[in-house]
């Protein structure tokens, strides 16, 4: 049962990627972590596969410096962890959809949040 649902997910995110093609963006802290656990798993050539295949279809996107002050009061507040709370702050930041399996994003009620 776990495999077919994994299956109807690869084929949800694959379509959803074919739709939003060129408006997709990604934060360089999720960038940077899967480049980290890439490289960790020595997968380099996963990891290049990867670039090759967003290299012109995906922004990276940073937070601005000055809103990292947020990052404490607002993980506070949502009980969100560093991780979830910068995707957070950031997506506000831009004006971006959030697309996720993190279920944690459930309590987030003034950005909207698609999860697969």
């Amino acid at each position: 049962m776990r495999f077919f649902y994994l299956r109807i997910k690869k084929i949800y995110v694959k379509n959803l990627l074919t739709i939003i093609l060129g408006n997709v963006f990604i934060s360089d802290f999720t960038w940077h972590t899967l480049g980290i656990i890439l490289l960790k798993c020595k997968k380099y050539d996963i990891f290049l596969k990867f670039l090759d295949d967003i290299i012109d279809a995906i922004k990276i996107i940073y937070l601005p410096l000055n809103f990292y002050k947020e990052l404490p009061s607002v993980s506070k507040e949502l009980n969100l962890n560093f991780d979830d709370v910068y995707q957070y702050i950031i997506a506000k930041y831009y004006n971006l959809i959030i697309v996720t399996m993190d279920k944690d994003f459930e309590k987030i009620k003034d950005i909207v949040i698609i999860f697969i």
